[in-house]
């Protein structure tokens, strides 16, 4: 591990997919995962909701010294998160950095906006 940067557990208690809209830009949320080692990272995403059993995703792998996005609004482990009110975990065989951006486009003045996430 690089510098000792990172964890291997990030939490996002507030998770909220918009509706995609109807312009040019669409509606969706992101999950940003930052790999600064020089190891291979695979990740495990589990999904809390209010009133059902939470899910657990094979999320693959993000390369050694990369980023790469995961769309929530998009099928994970052939699993699509549904509208409404969910949280999630998210595991890491290496340390890695975590952060979830939302763009809400349901409004005239759209809001994009990123979290860190809550590291145990």
């Amino acid at each position: 591990m690089k510098d000792g940067y990172g964890s291997k557990v990030w939490f996002f208690p507030d998770g909220d997919i918009p509706p995609a809209g109807e312009g040019k830009l669409k509606g969706h949320e992101s999950l940003l995962i930052l790999n600064p080692n020089e190891e291979d990272a695979s990740i495990t995403i589990t999904v809390y909701f209010t009133n059902e059993e939470a899910k657990v995703l094979n999320a693959g792998m993000v390369k050694k010294e990369r980023v790469r996005c995961i769309r929530t609004n998009e099928a994970i482990d052939n699993y699509t998160i549904p509208f409404g009110q969910y949280a999630m975990k998210v595991e890491s065989t290496e340390p890695v950095i975590c952060q979830i951006g939302r763009m809400d486009v349901q409004q005239p003045n759209l809001a994009y906006y990123t979290v860190m996430g809550y590291t145990g």
